[in-house]
């Protein structure tokens, strides 16, 4: 997945950010500077510019690489904000021009203490209702692998690829927080051109190649069995993990960009074109990230709801013209003004996605 976290230009009252602004981080193409390397505890903005020539991301890591909030998608002469929720502790920031490799990184120090936002019996209660949604795709995600990974291993070639787009539907719904441990989404979900001598071209996209192009899985039991081991892992992972109500809303819009970036255009089912499975999945899992936020959300800006709601629907709308039985026409049956009718209701919807983090941090 990669994926992008919420961009959001609203202001927060939180405190961590109002007497001292937006941490500015000047990306480049060979530097990541960021204005402060030591924080208080609680909610921050950092403002990332890009002055590249590549497209870059920005990241906030835990120890182990555990992603606090990402933004994805930089691209040069732009810039977009990530306001993260970050408690005391050490971290790493990084800047990773070209979207690759482990990125241009310096430590950052955050100490002291603050009320954490799910103090908030709202926040609270949305945080919760998400993490049932993720148990509920999570279980669902091992059960649909499984049998992929059966078909694979069985040598049915047609079998395996009706269950690769259903198997993955899942995994794009909480790849949100799939991404955030580390090394086993690009091990699931990484392409071919981002493959490195550490981590090999492996796990879905690997075995959508062997299925669509070279129609050979007849070696491929292992990296099924890879796939399966990798993905009841990051289960495990997702279900234990305790999310920021922030986190909600990054990957209500990350889910979205994901879209944007790689379904519409065909670039992350390249080889079966099953890119709307895909799609329908991502916004169906932003759905179920802004259905936990809801109570909050109609307390604090009712009018962003319905912003949202009617944009929900205009997605809905658009996307049900290529529904074909219980599955979706090919990315590459459908023609560049079709692909341009899909992009616009994702784009209308995205703007006011991004100012949900926005509101979230308000205190």
């Amino acid at each position: 997945m990669g994926g992008a976290l919420a961009a959001c230009s609203d202001k927060s009252d939180d405190s961590a950010t109002a007497s001292s602004g937006p941490i500015t981080v000047k990306a480049s193409d060979s530097a990541c500077e960021v204005a402060k390397s030591s924080l208080d505890a609680g909610t921050h903005v950092f403002q990332v510019a890009n002055s590249g020539s590549k497209v870059t991301e920005f990241y906030v890591y835990a120890a182990g690489d555990r992603v606090m909030g990402e933004v994805e998608n930089i691209v040069p002469g732009l810039s977009r904000e990530l306001r993260v929720e970050l408690p005391a502790g050490t971290y790493q920031t990084a800047c990773k021009p070209g979207m690759i490799g482990t990125g241009i990184r310096a430590a950052l120090t955050v100490s002291g203490s603050a009320a954490p936002l799910t103090e908030d019996a709202a926040l609270a209660q949305a945080t919760e209702s998400y993490s049932r949604y993720i148990t509920s795709q999570s279980e669902a995600l091992v059960e649909k692998t499984t049998d992929f990974v059966t078909a694979v291993k069985g040598g049915d070639i047609e079998k395996s690829k009706a269950l690769f787009p259903i198997a993955r539907t899942y995994y794009e719904r909480i790849e949100p927080v799939a991404e955030i441990f580390g090394d086993l989404d690009p091990k699931i979900d990484g392409r071919e051109d981002d493959a490195t001598a550490e981590l090999p071209f492996s796990g879905f996209h690997k075995l959508e190649k062997d299925l669509w192009v070279t129609k050979d899985i007849s070696k491929d039991g292992a990296v099924a069995d890879q796939l399966l081991t990798d993905v009841k892992e990051v289960v495990t992972k997702a279900k234990a993990e305790k999310l920021s109500p922030l986190q909600l809303a990054n990957g209500a819009k990350e889910l979205l960009d994901e879209v944007a970036n790689s379904k519409i255009t065909g670039e992350e089912d390249r080889y079966s074109h099953t890119d709307l499975w895909d799609f329908a999945a991502n916004v169906d899992g932003s759905q179920a990230a802004v259905a936990a936020l809801r109570p909050a959300l109609e307390q604090r800006s009712p009018d962003l709801v319905k912003q949202i709601d009617s944009a929900f629907t205009a997605v809905d709308t658009e996307l049900a013209k290529y529904r074909v039985g219980d599955g979706w026409k090919y990315q590459n049956e459908l023609t560049q003004a079709e692909l341009k009718g899909l992009s616009d209701v994702i784009n209308a919807l995205a703007e006011p996605i991004s100012k949900i983090a926005g509101v979230i941090a308000q205190k």
